[in-house]
Formats: structure tokens, C-alpha cells, sequence
């Protein structure tokens, strides 16, 4: 207990740092304050938007398109990646066209995502959908490429069938490079999602807020909106990481 106690205190210092030299910054001009927003007024204006339903509205939108197209693109892309990894014929059927479209940026899509499905919620989701299934697909296909033969070998001695070979061999040893690419989808998504809510800007969402933030020159509202987005996506991150260590354990 005595050795977390001092992680987190270790963990702490950079953060309480860099908030000293934020308040310390606020307090050099009128211009300084506009740009390094005091503390107390954050604070205020947190109060504020918590109080109003605000920040949990545009929230509760953001982190449902969020994980939304996590569930949907990491599931497609888990399964192409498999189908990938596991067939030479699907390989060259849909490998070339998979990397060739993942160079394409992904904001580079949304003109041509507006005009196939127009600028709504079936848009938006689209654009983190897509974002989070080239990552899965890359790692989930790399991860089962990449079991050690030895591995494979051990189904092989126990004569089992494919799908229990996958199961209990493949699946288990490339957990880790699944969970990497479910990490990278998660950090994708939400720049996915931030940058489909300000170039859609129809509709509630965290990136509606940043903007509206903007337009009113409401520093405090913008500095809390990325606060919060860099918050949820942290505590999402550690989620992953925990659930797939309890996966892997129960594999084991």
C-alpha cells in the first residue's frame, strides 16, 4: 500500500506542477488571463455547466458515439483482421484495398461521407466507426500472423480442429496486439469523433460545445471541453487495459 501511495504521489507532481504554473501564468495581464484561464474561474464555470445539464448532455452524446463506433468498427475490423491472417485468398482480396484506403487521411473522407449519408448522427458515427477499424484490423491481423510456429505446432500434437486452434492458440497468444489495437482505436475514435462534431456541426456533442466555445470566445469553455474529452478518454484507456489483463488471466 505504502509503495502505491508513493506512485501516486510521484504521478501527482507533474500535474500539480503544471497547474501552479497555470495559475501563476493567469496572473501576468489581462491578456495572460484570457489565454491561461485562473483556476478559480475554470472552477466556476465547471460549476456552471454542470449545474445547467450542459456539459452532461453534450457528453453523454460524445461518449455514446464513442463507444459506439468502437463496438462497431473494432468488431468489423477484429473480424477482417482474422479473415486476413487466416486466409491467403482473403488476403489478396481484401488486403490491397484495405491499405490502400487507410493511407487515404481520415477527415479527408467526411465531404465525401456528407454526401453519401448526408450530415447527421449516421454520418458521425460512420467517421469513428471507420477510425477505429483500421487500427484492429492491422493489429489483430499482425498479432495472429505473428504466434510463434512452436505454438501452432502444440494444436497440431493435440489434433485440434481450427476453430479450437484458433480458440485456445492463436486467439490467446495475440490477445496483447488486439488489446494494442483496441488502444489505438480508442484514441482514434475520439479524434474521429471531435472532428466529425465540428465539421458536422449539427447536434449535441463535445465538439459542438468546443465550437460553441470559440464562436463566443469562451476560453474557460473550450480549455474544460478538452479537459473533459482527455479525462474520459483516460479513464476508457484504463478500462481496456484492466478488462483485457482479467481476459487474459481467465484464458490463461
Amino acid at each position: 500500500m505504502q509503495a502505491r501511495t508513493i506512485t501516486l504521489i510521484k504521478g501527482a507532481l507533474l500535474p500539480v506542477a503544471l497547474l501552479a504554473a497555470w495559475q501563476w501564468a493567469s496572473g501576468q495581464g489581462a491578456s495572460a488571463a484570457y489565454i491561461f484561464v485562473p483556476l478559480p474561474q475554470l472552477w466556476e464555470s465547471l460549476l456552471q455547466l454542470l449545474a445547467s445539464g450542459e456539459l452532461w448532455l453534450h457528453l453523454k452524446v460524445s461518449l455514446g458515439r464513442t463507444l459506439a463506433g468502437i463496438a462497431l468498427g473494432g468488431t468489423v475490423g477484429i473480424a477482417t483482421g482474422t479473415l486476413m491472417a487466416q486466409s491467403r485468398v482473403a488476403e489478396r482480396l481484401i488486403g490491397p484495398l484495405y491499405h490502400s484506403i487507410r493511407q487515404v487521411p481520415l477527415l479527408g473522407l467526411i465531404p465525401l461521407l456528407g454526401l453519401w449519408v448526408g450530415s447527421g448522427d449516421a454520418a458521425k458515427l460512420l467517421v469513428v466507426a471507420i477510425a477505429a477499424f483500421y487500427p484492429t484490423t492491422l493489429n489483430t491481423c499482425e498479432g495472429i500472423r505473428n504466434v510463434e510456429l512452436r505454438l501452432r505446432e502444440v494444436g497440431r500434437v493435440l489434433t485440434l480442429t481450427q476453430w479450437q486452434t484458433f480458440r485456445r492458440v492463436l486467439l490467446p497468444a495475440a490477445t496483447p496486439a488486439i488489446v494494442t489495437g483496441l488502444t489505438h482505436a480508442l484514441a482514434f475514435s475520439w479524434l474521429a469523433c471531435m472532428g466529425g462534431e465540428l465539421l458536422f456541426a449539427a447536434g449535441p456533442g463535445i465538439g459542438s460545445l468546443l465550437l460553441n466555445g470559440e464562436v463566443a470566445g469562451r476560453m474557460d469553455v473550450v480549455l474544460l471541453a478538452v479537459a473533459v474529452i482527455a479525462l474520459v478518454a483516460q479513464a476508457m484507456n484504463a478500462a481496456l487495459n484492466r478488462a483485457a489483463r482479467r481476459i487474459h488471466r481467465f484464458e490463461s
